[in-house]
């Protein structure tokens, strides 16, 4: 009898690595799959109804309720970020490294932001004394280079 040919293991998803390096213990469901599969391809920041409109080509019989209980779930596991920018939309980010969200108040672009070097929000803010930092949610608003540029060019 010939050998059988090997077969090489499924390549892990971004999410079962995060999960593993997480140790969450949330149930993967196959729409929460699609939805974390979404976060981690965008870079835009997507509301809830944009994430439905990207997954309705994957699962088409899927409901916005739905999608807004397995953000929920991300969330609560702690998978994804949920991203407030004053009375807009929740947005959701998929990015866990530390960062602030740059909004552009022209176009509504959400632009992750690193830090250029190390950052401890403890010690760069004037917070009351024994405070431990656990997350930072921040947001700084403005006008992105590209809104800038246009806006420049009109005035010329």
């Amino acid at each position: 009898m010939p050998p059988s040919p090997s077969r090489t293991p499924a390549k892990p998803s971004g999410l079962d690595c995060r999960l593993a390096v997480l140790g969450s213990d949330v149930r993967l469901t196959p729409h929460r799959r699609e939805v974390f599969e979404v976060l981690a391809s965008s870079t835009d920041h997507p509301t809830a109804y944009d994430i439905l409109d990207r997954v309705k080509s994957r699962s088409p019989g899927i409901s916005l309720a739905t999608v807004y209980n397995c953000l929920e779930h991300l969330t609560n596991a702690g998978l994804i970020k949920l991203v407030h920018l004053e009375r807009g939309q929740s947005r959701y980010c998929a990015n866990l490294h530390e960062h602030v969200h740059f909004h552009c108040e022209t176009c509504g672009k959400v632009i992750d932001a690193h830090p250029v070097a190390d950052f401890d929000p403890a010690k760069f803010w004037n917070l009351p004394a024994g405070t431990k930092v656990t997350r930072t949610d921040l947001a700084i608003h403005g006008t992105c280079a590209q809104c800038a540029s246009k806006a420049s060019q009109t005035h010329s």
